[in-house]
């Protein structure tokens, strides 16, 4: 190959860039131009779909068009995330991720991997209870571990395995030094019912699940895994202030398949900092059960990557 053909190769190959690089500019310039798909990796009416349709329902104001909710369940909330993760990187789908991808990555569920995706923000936070069945022999978090420690694996934890709860138990279990057996429960809800029936001794459970067990004298929080404490229960302590650098919590957001265009990433997030001080909003959240806690897509990367290391290095624990 000459000089000359090798120039004329060169000053195509460059064009050709320089004319992709403008296509995908002028396609963010103009982004968004239809609705939005939302990927919704459970089914209708727990705890995923219910607070994403409130967002759904309150978006398209601030990102421009619609985003209309798409259940895909399956696997433990990661086949939805497999379709999402093959989809074009055009802006036109983002998927629902909360810290269970990460349990199901490091038990060896499915090769689906917050990587595969460019975090946009979260805005979505259910704070976890320990809950304990009012009769037991302890009243407070600290006679908790102590009883633990004395009874090592005498407690029946209910969770649900290689979950975000059997995670934030594990969590507990390696920040206290403490053991307890785990039994396993589908749900949150058949997990509750079964310690309020006395099948358990303890259970990782949230306001819209246990409040009510609470206040009718069935069962007793005993910490919360919040970084404050919540209004709904003033009197439960967080496990910070108790000296634990814990942060239990199901926080809900949104990813874009790998390879978005960064001007996107910033248009859709940016679109959630005014959504997150509506007002209505606020409250359709809480309604819901859940807080409004927003982090930008700086803080949610960096929040999803140091859960991604205490998940890994709990990983055995959360296989047994």
């Amino acid at each position: 190959m000459n000089r000359t053909t090798t120039r004329l190769l060169a000053t195509t190959a460059i064009a050709a860039g320089a004319s992709l690089g403008l296509a995908v500019s002028a396609a963010a310039d103009d982004y968004p131009d239809r609705a939005i798909e939302m990927i919704v990796p459970w089914g209708s009416g727990g705890g995923s779909d219910v607070l994403m349709r409130i967002v759904a329902n309150h978006v398209e104001e601030y990102v421009g068009q619609p985003m209309p909710v798409i259940n895909m369940p399956g696997a433990s909330g990661t086949q939805g995330l497999e379709d999402a993760r093959e989809r074009d990187a055009d802006g036109y789908t983002v998927a629902q991720i909360h810290e269970g991808l990460l349990v199901s990555y490091h038990t060896g569920l499915t090769d689906v991997h917050t990587s595969d995706f460019e975090p946009i923000a979260s805005f979505t936070s259910s704070p976890q209870y320990l809950v304990v069945n009012a009769d037991a022999p302890y009243d407070s978090f600290e006679e908790f571990v102590e009883y633990a420690q004395e009874n090592p694996g005498e407690i029946r934890f209910g969770v649900t395995l290689a979950g975000v709860p059997h995670l934030h138990a594990a969590m507990m279990e390696d920040a206290a030094d403490f053991e307890v057996s785990y039994v396993g429960h589908e749900g949150t809800g058949e997990r509750i019912q079964a310690l309020v029936g006395g099948h358990i001794d303890a259970a990782i459970g949230d306001i819209a699940s246990s409040l009510e067990f609470v206040e009718n004298g069935d069962l007793k929080f005993l910490a919360t895994g919040a970084s404050e404490r919540l209004d709904a229960t003033p009197d439960v302590p967080t496990l910070q202030e108790l000296g634990y650098d814990l942060e239990l919590t199901i926080s809900r957001g949104l990813y874009a398949p790998a390879g978005t265009d960064e001007a996107i990433l910033d248009h859709l997030s940016d679109a959630f900092e005014p959504m997150a001080e509506d007002e209505e909003f606020i409250e359709a959240i809480n309604n819901a059960g859940g807080e409004m806690v927003l982090r930008t897509r700086e803080e949610y990367a960096e929040y999803m990557d140091d859960l991604d290391q205490t998940v890994a290095d709990l990983a055995e624990h959360l296989e047994q």
